[in-house]
């Protein structure tokens, strides 16, 4: 993670400087987080402590909430996005070495020469 990126992720501001910054109720921001759309830590004190992510989380929902979207669509917004992100990181973990790569060419060069049956061909074969 990045120092801009951890300085961002920082729990520091209260819901009163939130409140602020984004011109909602506290008990707006507490239902977002009751719908668990987010979730600010907790200091010592058990004070809501929001960093500048969960701040822009809010204005995102309260975007979305402008354009129409209710508070279940949001849910399935943030839903697909994890999903997509899952889904992005499994596939980084799959990334194709060198090998692969000179197979799949090889196949393929092997294939439009003629010189493979076309049931081998590199479609048919797991990587």
């Amino acid at each position: 993670m990045s120092e801009k990126e951890l300085r961002r992720s920082l729990s520091v501001l209260p819901i009163g400087t939130v409140m602020k910054l984004t011109d909602l109720s506290a008990r707006q921001i507490r239902y977002y987080e009751e719908q668990e759309l987010v979730l600010p830590d907790r200091n010592d004190g058990n004070r809501r402590m929001y960093s500048l992510n969960d701040i822009d989380r809010i204005l995102e929902i309260k975007d979305y909430l402008d354009e129409g979207l209710n508070i279940s669509g949001i849910k399935e917004v943030y839903k697909k996005q994890r999903l997509l992100e899952e889904e992005k990181k499994n596939h980084q973990d799959k990334q194709l070495t060198d090998s692969d790569v000179r197979r799949i060419l090889e196949d393929e060069f092997l294939h439009i020469s003629g010189l493979m049956p076309p049931s081998s061909t590199f479609n048919n074969q797991k990587l």
